[in-house]
């Protein structure tokens, strides 16, 4: 008898320890809580990414256009220079002397014109007055234009030499910066030589970026109504450290064939790039950067947190709550999204109530207990 009431005591505080764990589990008879959130229409900028490259408008290679020794260098490499800044100087004696040679041919030329329109003045006022021959006046006159001709062709010499001697000094055909120099004094240089350097335009720059065929058509259909993609799209850039660039370009060139191997075309923008506070440009040539086009109009699309998309073999779906709080599954369609937020193209309207937290609960066509969570909430979590 002892032993019995020593079990039914040990019974009954086994019972008394358990019954608060006990009180704390929820009822498993009703349906789970679950965050909600309302979807709503936003304005939204569009973007799309790709990879360019930074080009100068203008690049000339620097080279020289008559043979001479290289005499001076008159720039500072890496520099800024405009327009017939003097970079290069060859030796020039070589060519004003042939000026010289040149200007006393013309001289010569001239005097024997002078001499040939006295005998045509003379031998005509003979042949008026009866006493010249018809035959002198002839030889006379063709004296006269053979002499004119000698001048013009003595004038035309004497201005390539004059060409070739202001060859002797080498301007910058832009306003640019201007590489390292290629070549230094003492070389003799020739029309076929190497180039001495380079210089590229700085402001404004082209970016080229090759696109996809299939995205352009896609692209210039979804802005036709907005006056085509030159119009509709503007043009950001990433810098290779990630920073977004604070100026704005605009599309001036689709290339009118695709390249086969890629089957892509390829695409160019113009963009600023002007001196910066500190003094300097952000622009390189020949730049890789990451290309953004980006809408000039904000549209208006459906989003809701990322953390509502769930995704099995069929694509991508989210749980709706319907007015009886019922989970339906319905299968959307995705447009840009980000880490938070995701744009639905298809699937959803403005008012569907989506289960963001507590999916993991939710079962197809079963009740639920909905509450509503902040957006702000729902995409950080």
């Amino acid at each position: 008898m002892s032993r019995s009431f020593h079990g039914l005591v040990a019974a009954c505080c086994l019972i008394a320890l358990s019954t608060p764990a006990l009180a704390q589990m929820p009822g498993g008879g009703g349906p789970p809580a679950v965050g909600v959130v309302t979807v709503t229409e936003t304005e939204q900028t569009q973007t799309t990414e790709f990879n360019g490259r930074v080009e100068a408008i203008e690049r000339v290679n620097i080279v020289a256009r008559v043979s001479a020794f290289l005499e001076e260098q008159l720039f500072v490499e890496g520099a800024d220079v405009t327009k017939g800044s003097l970079l290069f100087r060859l030796e020039r004696p070589p060519y004003e002397a042939d000026v010289e040679a040149k200007q006393a041919a013309v001289a010569q030329a001239q005097a024997q014109l002078e001499n040939a329109n006295t005998a045509f003045a003379r031998a005509d006022q003979l042949r008026k007055s009866g006493s010249g021959s018809q035959s002198a006046l002839d030889n006379a006159l063709a004296a006269q234009r053979t002499a004119a001709a000698q001048v013009r062709s003595a004038e035309a010499a004497l201005h390539i030499s004059k060409i070739n001697l202001d060859y002797t000094e080498i301007r910058s055909p832009i306003d640019g910066r201007i590489g390292r120099a290629l070549v230094t004094a003492g070389n003799v240089l020739s029309a076929t030589s190497a180039p001495l350097a380079t210089v590229v335009s700085q402001d404004p720059m082209y970016v080229t970026f090759p696109v996809p065929t299939r995205q352009l058509i896609a692209l210039q259909q979804k802005y036709a109504d907005e006056g085509g993609t030159d119009k509709a799209l503007r043009l950001r850039l990433r810098l290779p450290d990630g920073r977004i660039y604070d100026q704005v370009g605009t599309l001036d060139f689709v290339d009118v064939s695709v390249a086969a191997a890629t089957d892509s075309i390829t695409l160019r923008g113009s963009i600023p790039n002007p001196v910066d506070s500190n003094g300097r440009r952000e622009l390189f040539n020949d730049e890789f950067v990451r290309v953004i086009l980006e809408a000039v109009t904000p549209q208006k699309v459906l989003t809701i947190p990322r953390a509502a998309v769930l995704i099995d073999q069929q694509g991508d779906y989210v749980y709706v709550v319907n007015g009886q709080n019922i989970a339906e599954v319905r299968r959307v369609k995705l447009g840009q999204s980000s880490a938070g937020m995701a744009t639905v193209v298809d699937g959803l309207a403005a008012g569907d109530v989506v289960v963001v937290e507590g999916v993991q609960r939710v079962r197809p066509q079963a009740p639920v207990t909905p509450e509503p969570v902040a957006a702000q909430q729902a995409t950080r979590g």
